[in-house]
């Protein structure tokens, strides 16, 4: 979308839309590429230029991040983890849950607070974790920590940005489009990294620990 498009869209969803969309990014996957980092902060624009109000725009994006995240993790313990239950498949083996494990128990805190600014990895991560069965009290702490970094922060630069620059919204469009190219850029320089690597040859069997050290 077009930093024009998302303006007529936020104020056609208004705040409960916003915090929606940001749910359904979060931890559902047919929000795989919904425009989160983009949305949030065009609302926050918004909310700067009197058409939102900041008060309730910040806190129901924080907590409709949280939100999502709880959900994703959820359905990866009771759902995902059952899908290795079963016997060995190409795309499902014990051992992929025995990585994602290990890895949740050493580097989960980061990897869910991290990837809340990766667009894609951020509705993938809440899942992942619930079947690699990382610590609940654990993920919540880090899950509160990410959905406020994110639904808060990049809402409140959209709002700080819209207050401080006169005429600022002549520039909206280029803004939002250089916050997308940011936010894809770990994603496009991890897939560049593995061309280049002699190991980086695509291997099916190998999705689930590629995934997880993103």
């Amino acid at each position: 979308m077009s930093g024009l498009d998302l303006v007529a869209v936020v104020r056609a969803i208004g705040i409960l839309g916003v915090a929606a969309v940001v749910f359904t990014e979060s931890g559902l996957l047919v929000g795989l590429l919904l425009p989160g980092d983009s949305l949030l902060f065009t609302a926050g624009f918004l909310a700067a230029q009197g058409f939102l109000d900041v008060r309730w725009v910040v806190p129901a994006c924080a907590l409709a991040a949280i939100a999502g995240d709880q959900v994703g993790y959820a359905f990866g313990l009771r759902v995902g983890r059952a899908l290795f239950y079963r016997e060995d498949s190409r795309w499902f083996k014990q051992r992929y849950l025995l990585e994602t494990e290990r890895f949740f128990e050493h580097h989960g805190g980061k990897a869910v607070v991290l990837a809340r600014f990766v667009p894609i990895v951020r509705t993938c991560t809440p899942i992942v974790a619930g079947v690699g069965r990382m610590r609940y009290r654990r993920f919540v702490l880090y899950n509160v920590l990410g959905g406020v970094l994110w639904g808060a922060g990049v809402t409140l630069a959209g709002y700080w940005l819209g207050s401080v620059i006169p005429g600022v919204d002549r520039y909206l469009l280029p803004i939002v489009a250089l916050i997308v190219l940011v936010s894809l850029a770990p994603s496009a320089l991890h897939l560049l990294r593995r061309r280049r690597s002699p190991r980086s040859v695509p291997d099916p069997e190998h999705a689930l620990v590629h995934d997880r050290e993103r």
